[in-house]
């Protein structure tokens, strides 16, 4: 009888608490269906971003908050840490974290939150990277056209291949390196390359390409030992990026990364800049569009050369890598500035002309 009365006991309890559970539902349900999502016109993605005792004091995320500035602070705990909001211009900026895996979670977890209407959102990439010295040179800034994962391989050590091969990395579906035709972009085993929306990107390049990018000491010891590209002063170009995990160094690889672009893009894409995060943003977006909350034709990734990806002539690769192991990458704060410098415009252009840009995306023909 007393377990009996004990169970009856605990069956009303669950009873009650049940009604009162529906009851609170049904009150807040009203409320809940008139807090309409915040339409969001501009979404700054960064990276990184060093904290002192609480504060941003140096990173991809400082300049957006201090010099926007972008001074609302939205609980994010699905994130790295709070989202940073304009409510004037309806611009958000999120930090992503370091690498591939964060990047895409970071972004799929904004994409879904109900807090957010995303759909006519446009995203600005804004983050530093490595660049090829055949290409610009460090402080320079370069609009995407497209993103190429360079993880997404079959390796074997270059000491084990074919003398014949010029690199131990293969792609996903092939038996030698770079060997013909090249393997779908999008398949079962992952997406390799994104295309970004050219014309997007090159009124972007259009409207930033006389940005004068400040040039110092710093930078002109920097690329001194350099030539060509490599050793102008800071500019602005259109060029893609190769985004891996893996930190990798020297002219062996930095010519797989040159010749890795041409192939999964057809000779379409020009390697420029070395990163991490895109690849995964990329791939949440994606799928993010298929669901109808982002539209990839809105896509903008800005990426500014923090250092180059091939050391001075003359330096082996191996102490080039410890000499930034130890130093750092020696222009991230001229790359960093570049960085807002070029990006802000754009965001403020979209944010700004939204009676036109909400429903017509800009775009310019490229000369090529």
């Amino acid at each position: 009888m007393v377990v009996r009365r004990a169970f009856r006991r605990i069956l009303e309890r669950l009873r009650r608490d049940a009604f009162l559970g529906a009851v609170s539902i049904l009150v807040a349900a009203p409320a809940l269906a008139q807090a309409r999502p915040i339409e969001v016109r501009v979404v700054i993605v960064t990276t990184w971003e060093d904290e002192k005792d609480g504060q941003d004091k140096f990173g991809e995320l400082h300049a957006w908050r201090t010099r926007w500035p972008l001074t609302t602070e939205l609980p994010f705990p699905l994130g790295v840490r709070p989202l940073l909001y304009d409510a004037r211009r309806h611009v958000l900026a999120v930090l992503t974290g370091i690498a591939t895996a964060r990047g895409a979670a970071s972004i799929m977890a904004l994409g879904a939150d109900r807090r957010f209407d995303l759909t006519h959102a446009y995203w600005i990439v804004a983050g530093v990277a490595g660049v090829d010295p055949k290409a610009a040179s460090v402080g320079s800034a370069a609009w995407a056209r497209w993103v190429v994962d360079g993880d997404l391989e079959q390796e074997i050590d270059p000491r084990d291949a074919p003398p014949a091969w010029p690199i131990g990395i293969i792609p996903l579906g092939r038996t030698t390196p770079y060997q013909s035709p090249t393997p779908p972009i999008h398949g079962a085993e992952g997406d390799v390359a994104y295309e970004l929306n050219a014309g997007l990107a090159h009124w972007a390049y259009e409207r930033t390409r006389d940005v004068a990018l400040p040039d110092d000491a710093l930078l002109a010891r920097i690329r001194a030992p350099y030539a060509g590209r490599a050793a102008a002063a800071p500019f602005v170009l259109e060029g893609d990026g190769l985004m891996s995990a893996r930190f990798w160094y020297g002219p062996t690889l930095n010519e797989w990364a040159r010749r890795w672009v041409d192939y999964w893009t057809a000779g379409k894409g020009v390697f420029v800049m070395s990163a991490e995060e895109d690849a995964g943003i990329m791939q949440s977006l994606t799928f993010l569009a298929q669901a109808g909350r982002a539209s990839l034709d809105r896509v903008l990734i800005l990426r500014a050369a923090s250092d180059y990806t091939v050391g001075p002539p003359g330096m082996p690769t191996a102490d080039f890598l410890a000499r930034e192991a130890k130093e750092g990458y020696p222009a991230t704060a001229d790359a960093l500035n570049s960085l807002y410098l070029v990006a802000s415009p754009v965001a403020a252009y979209l944010a700004d002309h939204w009676a036109q840009t909400r429903t017509a995306i800009p775009e310019a023909r490229a000369s090529r």
